[in-house]
């Protein structure tokens, strides 16, 4: 595909990301102004979608209420200006997936890096765009978060998912990078692919656990959260709005869920803090989705820390397996290594969705809200550590009952000990033989050959 058209449309996929990130917010916001108010205001709406939209790409908003609203709700002084830098991690979640959709096709095209840079300027100029265009006095941003901020949001998956598919079908520059990589000794080639795939298996089980734990918290004090809906006296429009909003936040809730099941656990505010060893909350804000916390845990909750066990436990099974898969049959030390690197990695993306998961909800105490993002990656990295390592660094039967590639081969020609498995479907389908002279016959004969000396066909 030529450079022009690829960079075309990279730039229409950052102008739709964009404009559907706004319309997302937007269009609810016209119909709850519109059945509570019965005329839309633009001049009202678009700088509340602006505000919506940026925090939703992880730009503190600093909210400044009006005197008279302040007078008349009868609110302190010094509550009247805050931050709330706590993002709704739906509007995010969303940009990031468009985006990687976008840089997998360009980087298919062979042209990833034109098509993330020419993305990356539309969307710089579409946050450029709403942030000169939903100014308001009371929800003001800085200029240069509002712009780099949702531009990384775009960017980095682009740019990540532009080079995974580049390095997979190793075209230009990382056709290069790879045979290099290749060149290297013994099963060391596989390791940094195996120990991403690890990590990734095992950041999706511990963020369902935290999605299956928000469930049962729904569950459990589902009671909480429809008294608070109570207590607020809100009409129709006011529930639909608080319940929107708790949906957009969802995935944040989602990755707190990870955090208490890890052990460190989430704050509602200044010395406050709800985890498996205990819960001690102040006053905690009306918002309904709130009562999910717990005023009080069992000791026996701390039960709940294997389950991030577990999730390295199941990353190690599918290494062990994919290993399998490819006939590949490691020492310990290269073992050892993809257990160090699926941890490492898994440590990293945890403590970067925690630090995603926090931030300013209001004023006062609520300046730090959600959990903290250095014991969080410390706890899973060593959790996702002893399951990973109690599958990679076990006995594998399965794995010693199959043949190895260059085991027989091996015996003929000094192949070294514990090369690459033959395929055993390879194995099935071959039936190669070789002629040989035999110094007590004139004729020559033919004698069948060990179908691992022949490898995978295409050595």
């Amino acid at each position: 595909m030529h450079r022009v058209l690829v960079a075309l449309l990279a730039a229409f996929d950052a102008a739709i990301a964009a404009a559907v990130g706004l319309v997302v917010v937007l269009a609810p916001l016209t119909l709850l102004w519109v059945a509570g108010l019965g005329a839309a205001s633009w001049s009202a709406l678009w700088p509340a979608t602006g505000a919506v939209w940026q925090a939703g790409h992880l730009v503190a908003l600093s909210v400044r209420l009006p005197i008279e609203y302040v007078s008349t709700a009868g609110i302190p002084q010094e509550a009247a200006s805050f931050s709330v830098s706590l993002a709704p991690l739906a509007l995010a979640g969303l940009t990031a997936l468009l985006a990687a959709r976008s840089g997998a096709r360009a980087g298919r095209s062979g042209h990833g890096t034109v098509g993330v840079v020419s993305g990356a300027v539309v969307f710089a100029l579409a946050s450029l765009l709403v942030a000169a265009t939903s100014r308001t006095p009371f929800a003001v941003t800085a200029t240069w978060q509002a712009v780099l901020l949702p531009l990384a949001v775009f960017v980095v998956p682009a740019a990540i998912s532009a080079m995974a598919v580049s390095w997979r079908e190793a075209e230009g520059v990382w056709a290069r990078l790879r045979s290099r990589l290749t060149d290297l000794p013994g099963l060391w080639p596989e390791v940094p692919a195996l120990a991403l795939r690890g990590a990734g298996t095992a950041l999706i089980v511990l963020c369902g656990l935290g999605a299956l734990a928000v469930l049962v918290a729904l569950v459990a004090r589902g009671g909480q959260v429809v008294a608070l809906y109570q207590a607020g006296n809100m009409d129709a429009a006011g529930v639909v709005v608080v319940s929107l909003a708790q949906l957009a936040y969802l995935p944040t809730l989602v990755i707190w869920g990870v955090s208490f099941l890890a052990g460190p656990g989430i704050a509602v505010g200044l010395d406050t803090a709800v985890s498996p060893a205990g819960t001690q909350l102040g006053v905690v804000p009306g918002i309904p989705i709130l009562g999910l916390l717990p005023e009080s845990v069992s000791p026996l909750l701390l039960a709940v820390i294997l389950l991030p066990v577990g999730a390295g436990g199941v990353a190690g099974w599918l290494l062990r397996a994919r290993l399998r898969t490819l006939s590949l049959n490691p020492g310990y030390g290269v073992r050892a290594v993809l257990v160090a690197g699926t941890a490492l990695l898994s440590a990293a993306g945890a403590g970067v969705l925690a630090a995603l998961a926090s931030g300013a909800l209001g004023p006062g105490r609520l300046v730090d809200v959600g959990p903290d993002a250095a014991p969080v990656a410390a706890a899973v990295g060593c959790e996702v550590l002893v399951g990973a390592a109690a599958l990679l660094l076990g006995p594998d039967r399965a794995r010693n009952a199959l043949p190895l590639r260059g085991e027989t081969a091996g015996a003929l020609i000094g192949a070294p000990s514990g090369a690459r498995r033959a395929d055993p479907a390879a194995i099935e389908r071959a039936d190669a033989t070789v002629p040989v002279n035999r110094i007590d016959q004139d004729a020559t004969d033919t004698v069948p050959i060990d179908p691992g000396f022949l490898g995978d066909g295409v050595d």
